[in-house]
């Protein structure tokens, strides 16, 4: 039996992070820096909860699914996903959810931030919905 709390938890603190971050925006009390730090804080758990989401998707799809050959990348898994339906939106929204992980991974600021958190709401939809259809939990 597949362990969904360190994925719940991820998940659960970057979707009130990505509020705080939409919060801020209209906190004038808060300075740039400030807003600036909490938007890396909702990068970073992004990070995370891509990261762990797509190891627990590898373990699903081996001891749920029963596939015999599962790649050990994220990009793959993701196509492999798509092709037992376990996603309600696109595999080519997946891999942009890739890029956004691998451009972010060394550079927080500007553009490729700005990107990365335009992607968020979406992520943390798609990311419920699959980790309900994995787990079988209703998402609270």
């Amino acid at each position: 039996m597949i362990d969904y709390d360190k994925l719940q938890k991820a998940l659960k603190h970057l979707e009130l992070q990505y509020a705080n971050h939409k919060q801020a925006q209209t906190r004038p009390e808060l300075t740039e820096i400030d807003r600036e730090a909490i938007a890396e804080s909702v990068i970073r758990r992004f990070e995370t909860c891509y990261d762990t989401l797509w190891k627990d998707l590898k373990r699903y799809l081996i001891e749920e699914i029963g596939l015999p050959d599962v790649p050990n990348s994220p990009k793959p898994l993701w196509k492999l996903a798509g092709q037992n339906d376990l996603f309600a939106s696109s595999v080519e929204q997946w891999l942009k959810y890739a890029d956004a992980r691998t451009s972010t991974a060394h550079d927080y600021s500007g553009k490729k931030a700005k990107e990365t958190l335009s992607l968020m709401g979406d992520f943390i939809d798609d990311a419920i919905g699959l980790y309900q259809t994995m787990s079988g939990a209703t998402w609270e």
